[in-house]
């Protein structure tokens, strides 16, 4: 098969399919997206570049569409050199959030395409904008968050599918819209994040950070150290919980900067919060590390003795799925994102968001009930073997894929769902068929939803004649180093490369997790 995948990121929220799809072998990747330094062997890459940015003079609720359409317009200028080359996708799947498939559909009439629903803004509660009353939204700002659903509302009335990682970011969506939206969980490798039963009886090092068999380790990890993350009410919490477990160590990932919500006119919420906290806190016993590598990351998780995750109703971060997977015994938000991954007394502990008391009380109980500690970390590992498996979430990925083309070349047809994690508690991936009417009434049964064709027919193909079949095999076969374009010729003949490996850099996560995303996660 042909893929096109779009996002500005390369490769964003399709690391793991995209791997898995070289390594199936027999098909055509293709990934349009900005320059960055990833590369993935055997994913032929085109850069796009943007002509400009936004301008003061565009109203402010005006400027993210208006990136928007600049987005769609050089992205659709690079597939269109795709096609004059004689290249055309059997699907184009990408993000929705950049407005970078907004003018796909006019350069691959016939073509299915398969977007990336992160997040529909709210100015009602319920949602991230006005949920922490320490933040309250003014009201000349509700307009601005309205706005931010232009380009959503652009793609959701475009032809085409649409798919969304959890059922709180599809409620997210208008209710006209949520039957164009497939829920697909996102997996996790189980066998690189899991448990490590020996991690507790060794010491433990992480950059210039030395933690003792003997002492309690809570760990708390984010892209950005910012409210939407819960950092500020974590950071009150500390002081009680420092006082009463004087053998704990506490130690944080993440950046200084902000991936969500505002910025602060100068300094960081790090600086914020400990000159709040100054002469509160014993600083001897937290540590701030920054950004870590993946591998820090995860023995970072397998060595916690409890990991906190705190988040606003948005978008939830992968470090909460890996910190599942690592069997970690976890205190998490009692916010609705955190509620679909985690259940309060059996997997984890939920708290108040805004209750730095109860955080503190969660903590504490898991670091000294050893127990129920024990449990909720056996649980949490066979919660995430069981619907956050990866080689089942590649699996119904696929069948979508398969579905969907079907779907769009023919009469509607009925499709398994593929909103719920149906995988076994060992992982394997799940048998294919219909859903069986007994599953119908449980929380995680197999649904069926019709998959509708999109609006426009599949165009004929023009022939292709010599010239442009000689100028396709000439992009084929380019070799590892990036072709470079002249910025003047940039827009008429995008950069095109193939990869070679995906650098592992800092815990982050790719965004795109998620517009942001966090570590490793988003």
């Amino acid at each position: 098969m042909k893929y096109l995948f779009i996002h500005q990121n390369f490769p964003g929220q399709y690391l793991h399919l995209v791997r898995h799809l070289v390594q199936a072998g027999g098909h055509e990747i293709v990934f349009i997206s900005e320059d960055n330094a990833n590369l993935i062997p055997g994913v032929r890459r085109v850069i796009y570049r943007m002509p400009r940015h936004a301008t003061e003079q565009t109203h402010p609720g005006a400027r993210e569409f208006d990136l928007g359409l600049v987005r769609a317009d050089a992205v659709a200028k690079a597939a269109s050199t795709l096609r004059d080359l004689g290249f055309e996708p059997d699907i184009i799947i990408g993000h929705h959030g950049w407005g970078e498939l907004l003018n796909i559909q006019d350069v691959f009439p016939g073509v299915p395409v398969l977007g990336y629903f992160e997040f529909y803004y709210h100015d009602e509660p319920g949602f991230d904008v006005g949920f922490d009353p320490e933040f309250p939204m003014q009201p000349a700002m509700m307009p601005l968050v309205r706005a931010k659903n232009a380009i959503n509302l652009q793609a959701l009335t475009s032809p085409g599918y649409g798919q969304t990682p959890t059922e709180f970011q599809k409620s997210a969506y208008p209710d006209w819209a949520r039957e164009k939206i497939t829920v697909l969980r996102e997996g996790v490798d189980l066998e690189l994040c899991r448990p490590d039963a020996t991690a507790h009886r060794r010491k433990f090092s992480i950059k210039d950070v030395h933690v003792s068999p003997k002492e309690k380790l809570i760990t708390y990890v984010s892209r950005d150290l910012e409210p939407y993350r819960g950092f500020h009410v974590f950071m009150r919490a500390l002081p009680q919980i420092l006082r009463e477990q004087p053998d704990a160590r506490v130690i944080m990932v993440g950046g200084d900067g902000v991936s969500y919500g505002a910025r602060l006119p100068s300094g960081s919420w790090r600086e914020r919060m400990l000159e709040e906290l100054a002469g509160e806190l014993d600083l001897s016993r937290i540590h701030f590390v920054g950004k870590v590598s993946y591998d820090d990351f995860l023995r970072l998780l397998q060595r916690s003795d409890t990991h906190v995750y705190l988040t606003y109703p948005f978008v939830a971060s992968w470090s909460l799925r890996e910190a599942m997977a690592a069997g970690c015994a976890i205190v998490g938000s009692a916010t609705a994102p955190v509620e679909e991954f985690i259940e309060d007394g059996v997997t984890g502990r939920l708290v108040p968001f805004t209750e730095p008391d109860r955080i503190a009380e969660g903590v504490l109980e898991l670091l000294n009930d050893t127990r129920t500690a024990k449990k909720m970390r056996q649980e949490a590992r066979a919660e995430a073997e069981r619907t956050l498996c990866m080689k089942a979430y590649l699996a119904r990925y696929e069948d979508l894929i398969s579905q969907l083309i079907t779907g769009h070349k023919a009469a509607p047809v009925l499709q398994e769902s593929v909103a719920e994690a149906d995988a076994p508690r060992n992982g394997t991936v799940p048998k294919r068929g219909k859903p069986k009417a007994a599953l119908k009434a449980k929380p995680d049964a197999v649904k069926a939803e019709l998959v509708t064709p999109a609006k426009k027919p599949r165009q004929p193909v023009a022939r292709k004649t010599a010239p442009v079949r000689a100028a396709a095999k000439q992009v084929a076969s380019a070799s590892s180093k990036t072709v470079r374009t002249p910025k003047s010729a940039a827009q008429a003949a995008p950069r095109v490369a193939k990869g070679a490996a995906v650098r592992s850099a800092s815990v982050k996560r790719t965004a795109g997790r998620r517009k942001k995303a966090d570590l490793a996660s988003s």
